[in-house]
């Protein structure tokens, strides 16, 4: 349990379908807080707001809402923002710019803020120390499941606890956070070091993640520490454990992301070394796990690495075609840019049917790698976007 924090879920009647909606996260005492934004250069109003606000590094709350983005809504998309913040700052009984906000779904519709106002005494009432899960079913969209991870970490006599939450199936891509997440922590930190840590580890996950290739115009990433646990970030070993617990989980999280993608069927992770440089690699990772041909192969358990050599030579990395090496887990399909033949196609096809592989790819050209998460293309994935406002 991560001390000092409570949260709930309820149903507010947002979405169409009734299902939960609307979520609030609130720490008993004031907690530092720190935040990484989408670098879409266009901004949906509580984005806007948060970035302003989360200047001071501090907050008591944040408070959600899933089926509308409140994106493109203009001057009444942003009073509906501070309208959202102002009913739970009046309930909380504290200053409005103490409270953050987030909103995903629909673009370019205005959100009906009187159905969030109407829903605050029940998401008052549902509050509990046990109440993230609930929090993270009302700020789904096309997620299959809620994604909720807690953590408990000892050092020495007394412990630490984290809770992560996150929403993401769609609009993915590695450009800052790529879809909401919200971490909870008892921790004392002060809010440079927390968001140094916070930037770390979304360069570790969030940022090395693709479903679709798009980035979102709501993507939030928050963090709230508020020192319930009596430990302090100030400690080397706390500082040590705490930036070891962030980074595992976010990356966790992270693969539970694409795991829940919009008809996603595979995880693959993609990873490139023996490059000239690390930017090379990571622009030979991206462009592979970006392209639509590669996924589609993956969906298709078709070892088709004439894609992959296709992608790679567009990448605009330095390579020699004639030292590139191709492997599917343990399984080298291509050796020195040449076919290795009829049975390790058979058996990289067999690594293809599992639900969870990697490719690997080892260009001899010097130490730089890197490494991301992909996913396959199905005929869902179509499928749940070209209805989704239907």
């Amino acid at each position: 349990m991560c001390q000092g924090f409570r949260a709930s879920g309820i149903v507010a009647k947002i979405k169409k379908n009734h299902t939960k909606d609307l979520g609030l996260i609130i720490s008993d005492v004031p907690a530092t807080v720190a935040g990484v934004f989408t670098k879409n250069r266009i901004k949906a109003a509580p984005v806007v707001l948060d970035m302003e606000r989360i200047k001071s590094g501090k907050c008591r709350a944040v408070v959600v809402n899933s089926g509308n983005a409140n994106c493109c809504t203009g001057e009444q998309g942003m009073k509906d923002a501070l309208q959202m913040t102002k009913a739970v700052a009046d309930k909380l009984g504290v200053a409005e710019d103490m409270v953050l906000v987030s909103s995903t779904g629909v673009i370019g519709q205005y959100l009906p803020v009187e159905k969030v106002e109407a829903g605050i005494p029940a998401l008052f009432e549902a509050l509990s120390a046990d109440g993230f899960m609930d929090f993270a079913e009302a700020i789904m969209t096309t997620d299959t499941r809620p994604k909720m991870l807690s953590r408990t970490i000892q050092v020495a006599e007394k412990s630490f606890t984290l809770n992560c939450v996150a929403k993401g199936a769609g609009m993915i891509r590695p450009d800052m956070a790529t879809m909401l997440s919200y971490v909870c922590t008892d921790v004392e930190a002060d809010a440079q070091t927390l968001k140094k840590l916070l930037i770390n580890a979304v360069d570790l996950s969030f940022n090395r993640i693709t479903i679709d290739g798009d980035t979102s115009t709501n993507d939030t990433v928050l963090i709230m520490a508020n020192g319930a646990s009596g430990l302090s970030l100030e400690d080397t070993s706390v500082n040590e454990a705490f930036k070891g617990a962030l980074d595992a989980m976010l990356v966790e999280m992270a693969k539970m992301v694409v795991k829940d993608g919009e008809g996603v069927t595979k995880l693959v992770e993609i990873k490139v070394f023996g490059a000239e440089s690390d930017d090379d690699a990571k622009k030979m990772a991206d462009t592979v796990a970006h392209s639509p041909l590669v996924k589609t192969a993956f969906f298709g358990e078709d070892a088709n690495w004439g894609r992959i050599i296709g992608a790679l030579g567009r990448s605009g990395a330095f390579l020699d075609p004639d030292t590139i090496d191709i492997s599917f887990n343990d399984v080298m399909l291509v050796q020195n840019g040449r076919w290795c033949g009829a049975e390790a196609e058979a058996a990289a096809t067999r690594v293809m049917k599992l639900p969870e592989f990697a490719v690997a790819i080892d260009t001899h050209l010097g130490v730089g790698a890197f490494s991301c998460w992909t996913c396959d293309f199905s005929i869902d994935y179509v499928k749940i976007n070209a209805d989704y406002r239907s």
